[in-house]
């Protein structure tokens, strides 16, 4: 890997595009043909995405805001276009609306994978766009393929690199220029144009955090669904011949000086240089829960808790020690009072620790859809017993969250729960069993079974193993192949999503 030094340059600089962060990412992607871009341990994961991806769609078709980012996507058919989850395959759509659509659907539950460094993402967020211009263009699996591994490589520097949150830019800022990355490596395209395109996409997907911040709203999905649709665009263009804001993170005016740490700042960028392997994606993991991801080891924690916890009306206060990010971005640190309102909905409940501890802990486990229920969030006894747990910045486990060594890096906490008579009952867990490091790392055999469980009653069963078997030869597969990696629904099962009565119109 070679370090890049990154820092803001005046105008008069006249800093070369080839010192420019933007064309060093565009290398990345370009260069893959003197590197084995289709290492196949990175192409299988990139294949265990893929049917992450799918599952966590599927379960999400008759969700609202996945049925109206549907609707909208529909206004736009076309013969050659890309097709959509919970679609027939013979309708297609404009590529960047299809982007849109099965962006939607794979992040609103929140529910896929995710990777966490000097910032968090959620690299699977790159696979709709680039499936999606993957139909448009006639691309082999193995196209798909080499353009989603190349787009986790750059995800992943830019964010071990350069940290959004402490300036509260939301995260898909790096999700817009993985992804025309990875689209550049997937059609082959000059460094020239794939650095226009990163440019572009990082300019028009720069936003601030609020869409994750106190009422959170069904945007939360929207937001990596309308980074992608602008990335496709932002490549459309650069083909196009068009320019964009350059250079868009050094600039006196531009991205590290104004949106972050300024322009006596300096940024490390780790990427791998000529003929290495493109393997970052095996440094990603997904989620055995749908949650936030430094809730995944506190549910897995609740459950080993509830064993050995006793009566819990008679907990006095629960205290969740853990890292500076999920204190102050799930926990009681944010200041949030929705994170402790029955009322809020799940958007908001799945970035509440509090609300998630007190319901693993009462159930002894997770469910995607149940445990966000409005029944299930004021029940008398669950809300009495949320309001008693608050969480606390441990320095050691902030130390663990950015460790540089991945075997010792931890997402967890330790919890200590006190009892009316002054009995502490305590325990802790580092990372989430289906964590790489964890007690049941996930496999091919937990994403298979992980699919099947989220799209029982929406796929059949032969339906499933079609879409298992085209997943897995998915290097082999030419671009009429590539529609197989929308499962066929039965769409009276998400019929009444699309309904007029729940959808009213919009402009289209």
């Amino acid at each position: 890997m070679i370090d890049h030094q990154v820092r803001v340059h005046p105008s008069a600089d006249r800093l070369p595009r080839e010192e420019q962060l933007a064309w060093k990412l565009a290398v990345v992607a370009t260069g893959t043909q003197d590197a084995p871009d289709l290492d196949p341990e990175a192409a299988r994961t990139a294949v265990d995405r893929i049917i992450d991806n799918a599952s966590v769609a599927v379960a999400a078709l008759r969700r609202r805001p996945v049925a109206v980012a549907r609707a909208q996507a529909l206004s736009h058919r076309t013969p050659s276009g890309a097709s959509l989850f919970g679609v027939a395959a013979r309708t297609r759509v404009s590529p960047e609306w299809a982007a849109w659509a099965n962006g939607t659907a794979v992040r609103e539950l929140d529910f896929h994978d995710t990777y966490l460094a000097a910032d968090y993402s959620h690299p699977g967020d790159n696979i709709p766009p680039l499936l999606a211009v993957a139909q448009r263009t006639g691309r082999s699996g193995a196209d798909l393929l080499r353009g989603i591994i190349a787009a986790y490589e750059v995800h992943v520097a830019l964010v071990k690199g350069i940290c959004l949150h402490a300036h509260r830019i939301d995260h898909v800022a790096h999700l817009g220029a993985a992804t025309a990355c990875g689209i550049g490596a997937m059609l082959r395209l000059d460094t020239g144009t794939v650095y226009q395109a990163v440019q572009q996409a990082v300019h028009t997907t720069t936003s601030t955090r609020q869409s994750r911040k106190g009422e959170i709203s069904s945007w939360k999905a929207f937001a990596p669904a309308f980074a992608g649709k602008a990335a496709v665009e932002a490549v459309d263009r650069a083909m196009r011949g068009e320019g964009s804001p350059s250079p868009v993170y050094e600039g006196e005016d531009g991205f590290l000086a104004w949106m972050l740490d300024g322009p006596d700042a300096p940024y490390t960028v780790s990427l791998p240089g000529p003929g290495e392997a493109r393997r970052a994606i095996l440094d990603t993991y997904t989620k055995e829960h749908s949650a936030e991801y430094q809730a995944q080891a506190i549910i897995d924690l609740a459950r080993t808790l509830r064993e050995k916890a006793g009566p819990l009306e008679k907990v006095r206060s629960i205290v969740l020690h853990t890292s500076h990010h999920t204190h102050h971005v799930i926990g009681s640190g944010s200041g949030d009072p929705q994170k402790y309102d029955p009322a809020a909905g799940r958007e908001t409940l799945d970035h509440s620790v509090p609300y998630v501890f007190a319901v693993a802990l009462e159930d002894g486990g997770w469910h995607h859809e149940r445990s966000y229920t409005p029944e299930r969030a004021g029940r008398p006894a669950t809300v009495e017993l949320w309001k008693k747990i608050s969480t606390a910045e441990d320095p050691g486990w902030t130390r663990r969250y950015h460790d540089p060594d991945p075997s010792r890096r931890a997402f967890g906490g330790r919890a200590v729960i006190t009892f009316e008579d002054g009995s502490v009952v305590e325990d802790q867990l580092a990372v989430a069993d289906a964590h790489p490091a964890g007690a049941r790392p996930f496999d091919r055999a937990g994403y298979t079974a992980k699919f099947r469980t989220l799209t029982e009653g929406i796929v059949t069963g032969t339906a499933q193993d079609h879409f298992l078997r085209t997943a897995d030869r998915l290097a082999e597969l030419g671009t009429a192949g590539l529609a197989g990696l929308f499962p066929a629904v039965d769409t009276n099962a998400i019929a009444a999503a699309d309904s007029d009565a729940r959808l009213p119109k919009g402009l289209f």
